[in-house]
């Protein structure tokens, strides 16, 4: 397995344990000063900080994979996730299509960074 193989799968299963809410098996793909930017760029640093910051944004919510990307440097390897979000926001309406972007940097098969983007905000502001 290639360096980019192996990193696309790292993020694959870092993902599903984050949706299933399985905290510590997501934490173990996480480096120990790993740092995840969530939307509107607040920096945090655990799986536990995750869950909580989307708790505060989402009921629940869900990613469908549409494409990963990976490029591997002479330090690390960076991995591109692209699809759509869907769950439900806080108030119980239901939301689907929202597109989104995780960008990772892994090194040494731990995942260093991620940065989060979605237009969660400009559905999240249509009228009911």
């Amino acid at each position: 397995m290639t360096d980019t193989e192996e990193s696309i799968a790292i993020v694959r299963a870092f993902l599903a344990a984050l949706q299933a809410r399985d905290v510590e098996a997501a934490q173990r793909y996480l480096a120990p000063d790993a740092r995840i930017v969530v939307p509107g760029g607040r920096v945090v640093g655990s799986v536990r900080d995750i869950v909580a910051n989307s708790g505060s944004r989402y009921r629940t919510i869900g990613k469908v994979i549409e494409r990963v990307d990976a490029v591997a440097s002479t330090h690390n390897v960076v991995v591109y996730c692209l699809g759509t979000l869907h769950g439900e926001w806080p108030d119980g309406r239901s939301f689907e299509g929202i597109r989104f972007v995780d960008r990772f940097e892994l090194r040494d098969g731990r995942i260093e960074l991620q940065e989060v983007w979605n237009d969660a905000a400009e559905h999240r502001a249509r009228p009911a």
